[in-house]
């Protein structure tokens, strides 16, 4: 086992200084194409501006210079991020005349990171992250303590409103920057306190030692946390696990380092069968993998391969793939290097190949030592990786049993599958249905010129408890792989799929809940790509039907109920407004079902999306999974907030 990383042992006195921004170009365009600098306008874009600021501080945590962040969402969804890092650098910079200050927050790729002075490794958006910030602030104030002075500057949409002014005196050094996100450019800017604790907590647990407090001061929504991780990734990979069964007791933590670049990887089996790896570089999640992820896979597969045949745990010809290796696994991998390459603006996935044989050399290295020092350990995982094998191999023939069924000279489709006449996948809609009486009035309310009925029935698998041969083979979910033709798991094709649209359409009540979470499972287990690609949706029929004379409304909501009753009455108490509450789709009759649920000028659709992969894999274990205890609390901690259960 190799000796822990230290974060504070690459500080240097070295003197942050203007001198060491460089500046590349100007500040044009992000307000006209904000979404190629943050992603989107959207949710995930707001919420990417606090992500830029704090990677600034944690650029500075890296540097060995700041342990302690704050994140502070204010009234009115202001967001002021500080540090107590060296704070920006105030004197004059040389290529432009003005102070590093107004550089570092006007001028696009601006920075202490191009140089090699200023950071030895650094996230953020490529140096672009404080200014298009401010870009897309309504207005932003930056306050710098160093040097025993409070300097402070102010911007509005990008351009400054207060040239650099001392405003007083400090004890303290650091950072704050407080900015309110311009309405003109987002959708909304009213921000998710869980997304941003969420992230805080993230890089809490990436940079081991570094305190980060969160807290939401807005009326009504007061709460406050901290987030200080001595064990780093090691207490991510017991926190991801926290509601699994491990199969050994200890988190293997294996380091190393080379050059400026570093690496640490920290992994966990559990009892279950799915793989849930988690990567970075430079602290930037990065979901799609990349070299620091194929240098720990295929390090892994060469050294348990070895191990169990030196050790007669394996026969010659009895290899496990990469695949069985990563069954049940928590992995979280972290890369700290310079001169990152990542591949597109939103850095998906890392590219740099030498990071890549990093990872695999100290993986070897450590891991092999690791499994000889702790036998019992090497058993319990070989073991798994061959039960996997075996497993693996009955779903590849599963697999082929559904392809032969599924050929396009033949195929037959589900004989409950109602299929609709246009063959443009873009353009078509399945609606997987509870039940066949709710799929009759489907089937017969639909447009059968694009829209697709297919009716579940009896009790669906549930497949977080069950490995991939018993899901392939499943009765209940043969219907739904043969109609979306897009094959399962590691066959998955999405250029293959039928319809664009997957609508899951369950009654409003706790057993609809259920109908929609054991495919919600399914479909994130085994067609990730559907839900990564937006495919997914939840139908939101209605919960209540009003009726006064000949007009009839439906409500989907309590409170949208009252607001339609009393419009009805028109302030007249007296009138009668009948009101009931639908029991099911199959209540329905077919001309109701398409009006409220089905027709696309008038129905309600939720896009299911994945913004959190751990998140996701969490809360999936968390209400599919083997551990009762964590439901039973999660149960009882949000029960307060349940809406419209059954009694």
């Amino acid at each position: 086992m190799s000796e822990e990383l230290e974060l504070n042992s690459t500080q240097v006195d070295h003197e942050y200084t203007g001198s060491e921004i460089q500046v590349l170009e100007g500040l044009e365009a992000v307000r006209k194409r904000p979404g190629m600098y943050i992603g989107s306008t959207s949710s995930s874009g707001l919420h990417h501006l606090v992500y830029e600021i704090v990677d600034n501080a944690i650029d500075e945590a890296l540097a060995g210079y700041c342990d302690d962040i704050s994140v502070t969402i204010q009234e009115g969804d202001v967001i002021r991020v500080t540090d107590n890092g060296r704070g920006i650098p105030v004197d004059v910079q040389p290529q432009t005349g003005k102070p590093a200050l107004e550089v570092v927050f006007t001028i696009l790729h601006a920075g202490g990171k191009f140089g090699g002075g200023g950071y030895k490794v650094s996230g953020g958006l490529h140096g672009v992250g404080a200014s298009v910030v401010n870009a897309l602030s309504e207005w932003l104030e930056v306050q710098v303590h160093k040097d025993g002075k409070i300097y402070e500057m102010k911007f509005s949409r990008g351009h400054v409103t207060q040239d650099m002014t001392v405003v007083g005196e400090t004890d303290r050094h650091g950072t704050v920057v407080t900015f309110k996100p311009d309405p003109e450019m987002f959708e909304d800017t009213v921000y998710d306190y869980d997304i941003l604790h969420t992230r805080m907590r993230e890089e809490a647990f990436l940079n081991a030692g570094v305190r980060i407090r969160t807290a939401d001061e807005r009326p009504g929504q007061e709460q406050e946390d901290t987030m200080h991780y001595a064990g780093g990734i090691r207490e991510f990979v017991t926190y991801i696990n926290r509601n699994k069964t491990p199969l050994h007791g200890d988190v293997i933590y294996i380091a190393g380092q080379k050059d400026d670049a570093m690496a640490e990887v920290a992994f966990q089996y559990n009892d279950g069968y799915n793989e849930n790896i988690v990567s970075f570089a430079n602290n930037v999640h990065t979901p799609e993998g990349g070299m620091h992820e194929t240098g720990f896979k295929t390090a892994l597969t060469r050294v348990l391969n070895n191990y169990g045949l030196q050790k007669g745990i394996l026969k010659n010809d009895d290899k496990v793939s990469g695949e069985d290796c990563r069954e049940g696994i928590t992995c979280v991998i972290s890369v700290k290097l310079t001169n990152a390459q990542f591949e597109g603006q939103t850095k998906a996935k890392l590219g740099n190949s030498e990071i890549r044989t990093l990872v695999d050399s100290i993986v070897s290295d450590r891991l092999a030592e690791y499994l000889e020092e702790n036998p019992a350990v090497g058993k319990i995982i070989l073991e798994k990786a061959m039960t996997a094998n075996r497993a693996r191999e009955a779903a590849r023939r599963a697999r082929e049993n559904i392809r032969r069924k599924n050929a396009l000279d033949g195929a037959t489709l589900p004989g409950k599958l109602a299929d609709c006449y246009e063959r443009d996948a873009s353009l078509t809609e399945i609606y997987i249905v509870e039940g066949d009486s709710a799929g009759g009035s489907a089937k017969q309310g639909r447009d059968s010129r694009f829209q697709a009925i297919l009716p579940l029935w009896g009790k669906m698998l549930n497949v977080e408890k069950a490995r991939a041969d018993k899901v392939y083979g499943n009765d209940k979910l043969t219907p739904v792989i043969t109609a979306l033709g897009a094959g399962i798991g590691e066959d998955f094709d999405a250029e293959k799929l039928r319809y664009h649209k997957v609508v899951i359409m369950a009654d409003a009540d706790v057993d609809g809940a259920h109908i929609r979470t054991l495919l919600l499972t399914f479909f994130f287990r085994f067609m990730r790509p559907l839900i990564d690609k937006g495919y997914v949706y939840a139908a939101v029929p209605p919960l209540y039907k009003l009726v006064r004379g000949k007009t009839t409304r439906v409500a989907f909501s309590d409170e949208e109920r009252d607001a339609i009753s009393a419009e009805m009455r028109g302030g007249n108490p007296n009138v009668k407004v009948e009101i009931s509450r639908f029991k099911g789709l199959g209540e329905m009759d077919p001309h109701e079902l398409w009006e409220t649920t089905m027709n696309p000028q008038t129905r309600t659709l939720k896009r299911i999306t994945m913004a959190d992969a751990v998140k996701a894999d969490e809360i999936f274990t968390l209400l599919m999974g083997e551990k009762v205890e964590p439901r039973r609390e999660y149960i009882e901690r949000n029960a307060s907030k349940a809406m419209n259960l059954d009694y």
